[in-house]
């Protein structure tokens, strides 16, 4: 169950609206690096959640936070396209439309499908996509997709504060850059948990499954394909000598080289409709 607070999290104000900074906000919003994507992967992750009950309850408290920074981005740009309603409208009904709008660096859907409102969409007005959101019932690797979701929605969040100007836009993304410094540590924490201080123990993932049925010969070896192997071959790397990082083995390196052999097919399926060319034997003769 849910409930809600007509209060905003943190304030958000406009001094000047900016049709266009509306349209980049978007971005943080319904785009791969927004706000709905770290809803719905939080609240996924807790709603499928089976293990110790506080790893279900921290992510539903903050899946239930990241509700109210979607609320706050879709207020920041309603609050930027106000000022701007008649000068759309105007454009909408002028020679070229569509063209200027497009041009001038707003998006027409804001006026034509969210009537001067925010969508569940990307900069470019491309819907949400829900296969974006994680949620393996591998707590260490959810954790991981977590971290990397909270950092590229802070690149996203420090790159719109540098696109703006206006005090108020600075001090709402200000807000949610630190909620995305303290989401990133929160996993980390739990990781962190899971390897009882050692984050070692974490790896690899899933480390349930018995390594011994693992080709072990291939488990800590980097294979080069780089074909300017007197360059590559032999330099300094952390990834190709010394300890793993999972501290179970030892790295090395080798040149790609096959293993398995030339992949032959059965000769088409009849029902499929091939070409009766097609329907030879691999091995018969041309």
């Amino acid at each position: 169950m849910f409930y809600h607070d007509k209060k905003l999290q943190y304030k958000v104000r406009v001094e000047k609206p900016n049709p266009t900074f509306a349209r980049a906000l978007q971005q943080a919003i319904g785009g791969v690096e927004g706000e709905i994507r770290v809803c719905l992967q939080y609240l996924f992750q807790a709603w499928n959640s089976r293990g110790p009950v506080r790893y279900r309850d921290m992510l539903l408290d903050t899946g239930t936070e990241e509700i109210s920074h979607i609320e706050m981005l879709a207020t920041a740009v309603a609050l930027n396209l106000e000022g701007a309603s008649n000068d759309l409208i105007d454009d909408l009904v002028g020679k070229n439309p569509l063209v200027e709008a497009i041009m001038g660096g707003m998006d027409p859907r804001h006026y034509l499908s969210g009537g001067l409102g925010a969508m569940a969409a990307d900069a470019n007005g491309v819907p949400f996509n829900g296969s974006w959101v994680v949620s393996s019932g591998n707590t260490a690797a959810d954790m991981y997709a977590n971290v990397m979701a909270e950092s590229t929605g802070r690149v996203l969040a420090t790159r719109l504060y540098s696109l703006t100007d206006d005090p108020g836009m600075k001090d709402m993304l200000s807000f949610l850059i630190a909620r995305d410094t303290m989401h990133q540590n929160q996993w980390l924490a739990v990781l962190e948990e899971l390897g009882h201080g050692d984050l070692r123990n974490v790896h690899p993932i899933p480390n349930s499954f018995p390594q011994a049925n693992e080709h072990q010969e291939f488990s800590y070896t980097f294979v080069n394909t780089n074909v300017d192997k007197e360059v590559s071959v032999g330099e300094n790397r952390r990834w190709t000598e010394g300890p793993s990082i999972d501290g179970r083995s030892t790295f090395r390196e080798m040149p790609a080289q096959p293993f398995g052999n030339e992949p032959q097919l059965g000769p088409p399926a009849p029902s499929a409709f091939a070409q009766t060319e097609q329907m030879q034997h691999p091995g018969d003769k041309q």
